[in-house]
């Protein structure tokens, strides 16, 4: 596998020597500035290819050229939105990079309601608790039927949250669920975004009457306007999976499960419409077994992103050592590396450890929590490629 690094962009306090210092071989970045649903100019891409190059590594994967919310519901733009993004594709490809990541989730790219849960060991991780996540749903959004979603036992428990949850609770729960997880990812938020619970409340709006199977067609309404202009220019499109892989806050999520990415990859079938296999979003749902679907979907499969998680048995679920839990990347190594080898990798949503504490990065990307798990899984790729030379 290639052992690519997520970066982003002139301005990421992590610098492209740093990452060649620690063994990186490829760039996974975006053009961040550029504001969804607007064309990349060749001159953008090739002047950031062209620095990248300069450093001595390569612009491996574009992560993301997003997909447009209007696509995504079915605006009566997304026919021009659409049109922009395949003239992007064309730049991309005529520039040489030819591999790009996206994701097709209405409204939040991730969610976690914590971002510095603390762990035995001293250092932090990403945490989602549920119970918050449905105070969220019920209390601040206060979303029609959102008490649908949660069984008596938990509601229970959203209402005693509610009566003891402080104002600073209130707040660092909207700025980590709206603002600091979305906004370096989709675009749609900010930090000085005016009153994001309104915002929010409105982007959920638009989906109002979309459900899994309306989703889907919107879905494959793009796939057929996109996947022949990848075919034509060389690009290998892959869609990431939900993170988590369940319905939220009754926006439909579709690319879930095994029957899902069956679905999706046969609505066009193409190699050129692959998928990301994000072994941590796949593994914080308990239907599916992650080896299982890497063995299944691997030559389809154009990416991999390297990562574990530990669902626990309230629901709840945080990012685990990149050597443990449901994530099996040992296993998922090893069937990567047999059945579609020299994939570009990437590690992903790495602990908050030693100095990485208070600098601020986006979270689950930090340097020397990253560090620390490329050199975890560099050990498991060498251990791989031993057995494999036994």
């Amino acid at each position: 596998m290639e052992k690519t690094w997520r970066w982003f962009g002139y301005k990421d306090k992590i610098t492209l020597g740093m990452l060649k210092q620690i063994g990186v071989e490829g760039i996974v970045t975006s053009l961040y500035h550029v504001p969804n649903g607007e064309v990349w100019q060749p001159e953008e891409i090739q002047n950031l290819k062209n620095f990248i190059e300069q450093k001595g590594l390569r612009w491996s994967v574009v992560e993301s050229l997003p997909v447009s919310e209007s696509i995504k519901y079915g605006g009566a733009d997304r026919d021009k939105l659409i049109a922009n993004y395949k003239l992007s594709l064309q730049h991309l490809a005529e520039a040489g990079v030819t591999t790009v990541c996206y994701n097709f989730m209405p409204v939040l790219d991730w969610i976690r309601t914590e971002l510095e849960h603390p762990l035995p060991d001293g250092t932090f991780t990403l945490y989602f608790d549920k119970i918050r996540f449905g105070y969220f749903d019920c209390y601040i959004l206060k979303r029609e039927d959102a008490k649908a979603d949660y069984s008596e036992e938990e509601l229970d428990k959203i209402n005693a949250l509610a009566a003891i949850i402080t104002q600073k609770e209130i707040d660092d729960l909207i700025y980590t669920i709206i603002i600091k997880t979305q906004g370096f990812v989709s675009g749609n938020f900010s930090d000085d975004t005016p009153n994001p619970v309104a915002l929010f409340k409105q982007l959920l709006a638009l989906y109002k009457g979309i459900d899994k199977d309306k989703l889907r067609d919107n879905f494959k309404y793009f796939l057929q306007e996109v996947i022949p202009t990848a075919e034509k220019y060389g690009i290998k499109m892959c869609v990431h999976p939900d993170d988590p892989p369940f319905k939220v806050l009754g926006l439909p999520r579709i690319v879930t499960c095994e029957e899902d990415i069956d679905w999706i990859l046969n609505a066009v079938d193409s190699i050129h419409n692959g998928l990301t296999f994000c072994a941590g979003s796949l593994s914080t749902g308990l239907h599916n077994d992650v080896p299982a679907l890497a063995q299944r979907f691997a030559t389809r499969t154009h990416f991999v992103h390297l990562r574990s998680t530990e669902v626990l048995s309230n629901g709840n679920f945080l990012e685990a050592s990149h050597l443990e839990g449901r994530g099996h990347l040992f296993e998922v190594i090893k069937i990567f590396e047999k059945l579609n080898p020299g994939l570009p990798m990437r590690v992903d949503h790495g602990k908050l450890i030693l100095e990485d504490v208070n600098k601020d990065y986006n979270p689950g990307y930090s340097f020397l929590g990253r560090m620390f798990a490329l050199g975890q899984v560099s050990g498991l790729l060498a251990a791989v490629k031993n057995q494999a030379s036994i």
